[in-house]
């Protein structure tokens, strides 16, 4: 069975997702949850789960190495990224080459880059009066939403739509296809 780490720094809800999707599946499961916010919604939900779940600080991930030692040990097939806001070091995407991803709330290279996550994106997409946006998933680098793109969805914006009708076609988005997305990465890349 495949194993999957995701990242995660807020409510959780894609991590949520994730769980309850692979849970019971042959094809892969998630087995560890890691949040830079010690206050992250994600970290009950995980507990309430029961999928281990750890926060770490900056000093943790970017230099003593003590998120990389995690990772080694826990042997990841793929490395998920779901509303995890921080910077990927380099040290960890060449320890674990093409094997790192991330769902983005835009149609990227649209609204991407540092600063540019969760209603941000909403709100610019409808300021911009954009007629369309969706979701990217695309395999993380060392830069902001740069990476290659796997897989992306669209959905329509209408005129009226607020910023946060906009977040909610997101989701929808997110929950029917993150899921599969990563089980067909799992399978491909095997």
């Amino acid at each position: 069975m495949k194993r999957i780490v995701v990242f995660a720094s807020g409510n959780g809800s894609n991590a949520e997702n994730l769980i309850k999707f692979f849970h019971g599946r042959e094809t892969g499961s998630v087995i560890l949850v890691l949040s830079n916010n010690p206050r992250a919604k994600v970290l009950e939900r995980c507990n309430a789960l029961k999928i281990s779940a750890f926060s770490f600080n900056r000093t943790a991930f970017l230099d003593n190495g003590d998120v990389l030692n995690l990772l080694k040990v826990s042997r990841p097939d793929l490395i998920v990224l779901a509303g995890f806001l921080w910077k990927f070091p380099e040290r960890i995407l060449n320890a674990f080459p093409n094997k790192v991803i991330n769902i983005h709330p835009a149609l990227l290279p649209k609204y991407g880059g540092k600063g540019m996550y969760g209603m941000y994106v909403h709100e610019a997409v409808v300021k911009n009066k954009e007629t369309e946006t969706g979701i990217t998933i695309h395999y993380v680098n060392e830069h902001y939403d740069q990476g290659t793109i796997i897989f992306q969805a669209k959905c329509e914006v209408l005129p009226e739509d607020s910023a946060e009708d906009v977040a909610s076609k997101i989701h929808a988005l997110e929950m029917e296809h993150f899921p599969k997305v990563v089980e067909s990465m799992l399978m491909t890349n095997g």
